[in-house]
């Protein structure tokens, strides 16, 4: 340009028609605008690379001068005096890197959706692995006729891990012995899971470290076999109802048939606990995937299927799959048609698991030291918590997606969808 030569056809400048300024020595914009009434700096602004450092301070002091404006509003008042190449790149990393505007945005991350562990994909008896969530309160009257109380009364859900089977019990209140009276009605009738999964709902923690204890204490007493047979606690990360997703899925349907039929009618207990147990027989016979394109299967797959003929203290049986029906006893029919819906469980169900509805890439950069904010509800994203990562939880596949945070109250555990990472330095210099 100095020598007037004609710029190459590949030359990314082309299209601004740049010239040099001889009173100056700069490279300006020749556009399309130059017959305009505009000023001289709006008509033929001076070009600049986005990548050298003073055209970043220029975009950071403007940034915030122009009381935090947003990519677009910054590109066009910074092309008011200057054209930047790449201008609109750079004005996207200066307001993402801006604290402030970090902030006020309060975005959280979101890691990649995790491998479904052992107890969801493998063959076993229902509701071995079980979670457990609340619903409610359900006002109940606490009699028939004239003068009736209101009461709360509140629903317990059981849902098998494997299969999607799911109990529902009545409960008066949120106390530890209504829970732990709730479990043993559910032993009862469904037999003695290995272990159980919950949130950190205080009722929750209270009452399995009563059991624990309990099991404990009288650890010397108890027969070896006993002792064995001891129910697992298992709890998820606080305010990480993802983690959860099965339970809480079961609920959200549970609720759906409730409201329906209850409105706002107030029922009585016993009326509440009718309609507890028919929502659960219309819950377990949901399909668990869509329906096979056999001509020969005219129903679908459902929880209700692994349900029926299940003992409570059920003995290993040989694979009856390949033998024909007439050959078998009735209790070995029995035994082959059970046989058959884990295959078909197998077969069917298991594949609609393998692909991920969202959360498909790990986009998350969190490292130990890093500044983060604290998410809480019912707050603004201003007020948020500020704390700094102490130690990262990384899963089987190496993604970390619960992390501790240290905060002025002290430590505390959060799952990753609930921290808002704040720019490091180094990303503000980048």
């Amino acid at each position: 340009m100095q020598e007037n030569k004609q710029l190459e056809s590949k030359c990314k400048l082309l299209c601004l028609s740049p010239f040099m300024d001889t009173n100056t020595n700069l490279i300006r914009v020749g556009g399309r605008i130059g017959t305009s009434n505009y000023p001289f700096n709006k008509r033929h602004p001076i070009l600049l690379d986005s990548s050298h450092h003073i055209s970043k301070l220029y975009f950071e002091r403007e940034h915030i001068r122009n009381l935090h404006a947003g990519p677009q509003l910054l590109l066009s008042i910074i092309r008011e005096s200057v054209w930047p190449i790449n201008g609109r790149k750079l004005a996207r990393r200066i307001v993402k890197n801006c604290v402030t505007c970090t902030r006020v945005r309060g975005q959280t991350l979101y890691p990649k959706m995790g491998n479904l562990p052992a107890y969801r994909v493998s063959v076993d008896y229902p509701f071995k692995s079980v979670g457990v969530d609340y619903a409610g309160p359900f006002f109940i009257l606490n009699r028939k006729g004239r003068g009736a109380k209101l009461l709360k009364c509140y629903l317990c859900l059981f849902v098998c891990l494997r299969f999607k089977c799911v109990h529902l019990e009545a409960v008066s209140d949120l106390t530890k012995e209504a829970y732990i009276m709730t479990l043993r009605r559910f032993v009862a009738r469904r037999g003695k899971p290995t272990e159980i999964y919950s949130d950190n709902g205080r009722n929750f923690v209270a009452a399995a470290k009563d059991i624990t204890k309990f099991l404990n204490d009288n650890q010397q007493s108890l027969s070896e076999f006993a002792s064995e047979e001891g129910i697992k606690f298992n709890f998820i990360p606080a305010y990480a109802p993802h983690f959860g997703g099965i339970w809480e899925a079961g609920v959200k349907s549970a609720k759906y048939h409730i409201k329906r039929v209850m409105g706002n009618t107030h029922l009585t207990f016993e009326e509440l606990c009718t309609l507890f147990a028919q929502v659960e027989a219309i819950l377990n016979s949901r399909p668990l995937c869509p329906m096979s394109s056999s001509p020969n299967d005219f129903l679908s797959l459902s929880p209700g299927h692994f349900i029926i003929g299940r003992p409570l203290n059920a003995l290993p049986a040989p694979s009856l799959e390949e033998s024909k029906e007439n050959n078998l006893q009735r209790y070995a029919r029995l035994e082959q048609i059970r046989q058959v819906f884990w295959r078909r469980w197998q077969r069917e169900y298991i594949s609609e698991l393998q692909s991920r509805t969202k959360w498909r890439a790990d986009t998350t950069r969190l490292n130990v030291g890093d500044l983060v904010l604290l998410h809480e509800d019912n707050v603004p994203p201003l007020n948020w918590r500020l704390g700094r990562v102490s130690r990262l939880f990384p899963g089987p596949d190496g993604i970390s997606r619960v992390a501790d945070i240290n905060t002025i109250r002290g430590s505390v555990r959060r799952p990753l969808v609930r921290l808002c990472p704040l720019p490091t330095a180094g990303e503000t210099q980048a």
